[in-house]
């Protein structure tokens, strides 16, 4: 859980995201509302917190100072790209922002890089070019879908070309299921239910399209 309640903030978007794998997941950014819809979607990332500690830490002038990084991501293990710890504290700035602020900011990420270490974790710093990817837009896409039941008619239905198609494109699956294009846009929604659901494969670090090859893992 947060170690501080949010703010409302009128420079920035702020809200609360909704989230399987985190109690409370505010953000105070929209930077930081696509960070999380990363992590929510991404099946390696098993929990989150936001704001999860405060970090105390002295300043250059003997002045005792706090610092409360963003996130705190638990990866199931292997998944996290370090090899010492699958926790890793995150903070989420733009990169104008630390070019602007580097004095002030650049102590505080020390004392986040030995806080972290202490905790046998990894401090990482995000910003918009490791965050606002064709990835981050695929599951701001697909996440919805997963919020709703899927039919379990349409289930089987798609499941069963897939197995015979193995690949294919989803305009291809689509039109061996039905002809009529009113009876193909009933059925789409459960196509990306699938997809988001990881039981259908597709590269999402490629933009979602008609064309979008599509298949089963063997």
């Amino acid at each position: 859980m947060s170690v501080r309640t949010i703010p409302k903030n009128y420079r920035n978007l702020t809200g609360l995201a909704n989230s399987q794998k985190a109690k409370g997941a505010f953000f105070e950014s929209s930077l930081e509302r696509d960070f999380l819809t990363t992590i929510e979607f991404d099946s390696g990332v098993e929990s989150y917190d936001v704001q999860p500690v405060c970090i105390s830490w002295v300043d250059a002038n003997g002045k005792a100072r706090d610092y409360t990084p963003d996130v705190l991501v638990n990866y199931l293990p292997a998944r996290s790209g370090f090899r010492s710890s699958d926790i890793v504290l995150c903070e989420i700035k733009y990169r104008s922002d630390i070019q602007k602020n580097w004095t002030e900011l650049k102590p505080k990420f020390k004392a986040a890089i030995r806080y972290a270490k202490e905790q046998g974790w990894h401090f990482k710093l995000f910003t918009e070019h490791e965050i606002r990817t064709t990835y981050m837009e695929n599951a701001r896409f697909l996440q919805p879908y997963l919020r709703e039941s899927l039919d379990e008619s349409h289930e089987s239905l798609v499941l069963n070309a897939m197995l015979s198609m193995r690949e294919c494109t989803v305009e291809q699956l689509l039109k061996s299921l039905f002809h009529d294009k009113w009876a193909q846009a009933e059925i789409l929604p459960s196509v990306w239910w699938l997809v988001a659901a990881k039981r259908i494969s597709l590269d999402l670090n490629l933009p979602i399209t008609m064309s979008s090859r599509i298949w089963l893992e063997r």
